[in-house]
């Protein structure tokens, strides 16, 4: 299994899919990096050599943040909104959807689930 950015890939999927196992990397990103370096994106993950792998490492690790760089630059952003007090980390504090979404109905996935009816019982 070919090892890139510290993840292991698929092997036996197409090389522009498996590089999208890689947190930080999508289909546009996978395209980008394997038009420019040269290498066929239908080429299977295992056909690589070992030379495309360590081209590709390097292009990864030379123009994009990924990985757990990528997770720590995230939660750090969020934790500076939510130390600034601002409306988005206050959102972020208690739980709530941060983009605008309505709250009324829906929003299940941010709020959990429904709490019971004062007076119902579970049967």
């Amino acid at each position: 299994m070919p090892r890139i950015a510290g993840v292991n890939i698929p092997e036996n999927k197409q090389l522009w899919i498996s590089l999208r196992y890689i947190y930080g990397i999508g289909p546009t990103r996978a395209m980008e990096i394997l038009n420019k370096l040269n290498i066929n994106p239908y080429k299977k993950a295992k056909d690589l050599t070992p030379e495309e792998t360590t081209k590709i490492q390097k292009f990864i690790e030379d123009n994009y943040i990924v990985e757990g760089d990528l997770r720590r630059q995230i939660s750090q952003n969020i934790r500076e909104l939510i130390e600034i007090r601002c409306y988005r980390g206050i959102r972020h504090q208690k739980g709530l959807p941060v983009r605008g979404q309505r709250t009324r109905t829906n929003a299940r996935t941010r709020k959990g689930p429904k709490p019971n009816k004062v007076g119902t019982r579970k049967k």
